[in-house]
């Protein structure tokens, strides 16, 4: 349930009303809006009578939340969350584009493709520190070898690093080096790797799992949300079905329904999606035109050599006329600025 407060409401009516809803067992959140505060209402095992906290100084109304997913949902928080790294921002109507190889494997390797993807326009390096493989005797990655490495890429070329973290053992580490911690798509319900994500003071990047469906991911992304951390950026990566002209299949139709369920930006990854190398480019593009707020390919300037996913890479100069294509894209379906509140504040203040 979402408790809204009146316009003008006192902190110490706000208060009262937190106290009220804790003493009946229940955990309070209160959700600052541009001009009334409202109070998220968790950890209830069923629906709350809403006439108990109607009457209580300052309540306008108690709305219903109809869905069991409530931090991420925009009943609990109309507006769009933006994430800030540094001076990029995700989810504010503007395309981020984040670009690196699948793993890194050395720093050579690593300083010149951040190199060439810094010129051509990515606003953020991605790079594999741990990976986790299907098969055991793949490569599982250079681990803290390659976060020291990622360190110096963001020293030398001012790009912010998303990497991921396998488990909670290893997430102190990673957190020390990332911008962005990513969660991958087969650890989106590794509920303890979630659990401290939560408790992190980094953005997470959420992966949809293979055959995750959109309520599930949503679920995956109130833990972190309910631990206390609100910087989720989620990522449809493909998911797995029949086909074999592509590893999985790119569920776009995903974008504008979590753009409409949640106010968590969405990006998107073609390259994991298709696993090759041809397909990313007309894929990140339709990515664009349905709205995501941004896109993460791979790339490689050798991926022949590649110790990983060589074949989803683009080259450079593919990389560099990717960005050219979609600029334009990006700008056409550019979003319009949010309005000064959104649906449910628009009604509560009606």
């Amino acid at each position: 349930m979402l408790v809204v407060m009146r316009k003008g409401a006192t902190q110490d009516q706000i208060e009262h009303v937190v106290r009220a809803i804790e003493a009946r067992g229940y955990s309070a959140r209160p959700i600052p809006g541009g001009e009334r505060t409202a109070i998220g209402i968790l950890h209830n095992r069923g629906p709350v009578d809403p006439n108990w906290v109607q009457g209580l100084p300052g309540v306008k109304e108690a709305i219903p939340v109809t869905r069991p997913y409530k931090l991420v949902s925009r009943e609990f928080h109309p507006r769009d969350t933006v994430v800030a790294v540094d001076d990029v921002r995700i989810g504010n109507g503007s395309l981020v584009v984040i670009a690196g190889p699948c793993a890194v494997e050395s720093e050579e390797q690593a300083l010149t493709i951040a190199r060439h993807v810094k010129r051509a326009g990515a606003h953020l390096f991605r790079g594999g520190a741990f990976k986790p493989r299907t098969s055991p005797y793949a490569f599982q990655g250079l681990g803290e070898e390659a976060l020291k490495i990622l360190d110096r890429v963001r020293r030398e070329t001012g790009l912010p690093i998303v990497t991921e973290a396998l488990d909670h053992t290893v997430y102190d580490l990673v957190e020390e080096v990332a911008d962005i911690v990513q969660i991958g798509a087969r650890n989106m319900q590794n509920f303890s790797l979630l659990r401290r994500a939560g408790h992190s003071s980094k953005p997470v990047l959420l992966k949809r799992g293979m055959a995750a469906t959109l309520e599930e991911w949503l679920m995956a992304a109130e833990y972190i949300l309910e631990g206390g951390n609100p910087n989720v950026i989620l990522c449809e990566r493909g998911i797995r079905t029949f086909t074999d002209h592509s590893r999985n299949t790119l569920d776009l139709s995903a974008v504008p329904v979590v753009r409409k369920e949640s106010h968590l930006p969405i990006i998107v990854d073609p390259s994991h999606a298709c696993g090759r190398r041809d397909q990313v480019i007309p894929l990140s593009r339709a990515a664009v035109a349905v709205g995501a707020n941004g896109i993460m390919v791979e790339v490689h300037h050798r991926p022949e050599e590649a110790l990983s996913d060589g074949a989803q890479s683009l080259y450079p100069d593919q990389f560099r006329r990717l960005c050219e294509e979609i600029e334009p894209l990006a700008q056409l379906y550019a979003r319009a600025p949010e309005p000064e509140h959104g649906p449910a504040e628009a009604q509560a203040a009606g």
